[in-house]
């Protein structure tokens, strides 16, 4: 199992907690709760065959519309391609309202 870190500007907090996604074999959780405004800090615990490179490519085109909500992002991936990767990112961030 692989960890990365990753940091992003942010806005004020996230307004509530979020989980979305399940811990299985081909996909993902994504659990969120709210942070001081000024950063989102994700945590990325996976496993599979994308590399950091990918998982950060992947979390660029999220932010790069602009800061998102503060948040502690925590994502729990087992095998999931890139396709469910981005569609729990797109459940995760229209539940956190941003």
């Amino acid at each position: 199992m692989e960890t990365l870190h990753l940091e992003y500007p942010a806005t004020a907090p996230a307004r509530q907690r979020v989980l979305v996604g399940v811990v299985a074999s081909g996909d993902l959780e994504i659990l969120i709760e709210p942070a001081t405004a000024g950063r989102t800090q994700i945590t990325i615990h996976a496993t599979g065959s994308l590399s950091p490179d990918l998982w950060r490519k992947q979390l660029d085109r999220l932010f790069a519309h602009g800061a998102a909500a503060a948040m502690h992002m925590e994502i729990n991936a087992f095998g999931a391609t890139p396709g469910v990767i981005s569609l729990r990112l797109a459940q995760a961030m229209e539940e956190v309202g941003t």
